[in-house]
């Protein structure tokens, strides 16, 4: 069995836990374990076509899935399977910072 690891974001939806035990030959199977047992986490991992969703990183062991063989990379009983949604946005240069210190960011007209 491996463990997965739940981010912040996904703890709701697996009662709170960090950490879950789920089944698998495959990361996939594991993850496709993981969403049998907790529903509220499909919609969160895959898209409509089954795909894992583009904003979702798995890793296995520290290394990234999609280096390897993707949601078909072989799983050990000792695995750890970690889940890490992609961060985006922000608001750009913070506000303290005038343009002139940035001058690759703002050049001069």
């Amino acid at each position: 069995m491996a463990t997965v690891r739940i981010p912040p974001v996904l703890r709701p939806q697996t009662g709170g836990q960090p950490e879950v035990e789920a089944t698998g030959a495959t990361v996939g199977d594991v993850l496709r374990d993981l969403t049998a047992k907790h529903p509220e986490t499909e919609s969160q991992l895959f898209g409509a076509e089954g795909d894992l969703n583009r904003y979702v990183n798995v890793y296995l062991n520290d290394e990234d899935v999609r280096v390897l063989d993707g949601l078909d990379t072989t799983v050990d009983g000792e695995d750890t399977v970690v889940i890490l949604p992609a961060m985006a946005g922000g608001s750009g240069p913070c506000p303290r910072v005038r343009p002139a210190a940035i001058p690759a960011l703002y050049p001069l007209k």
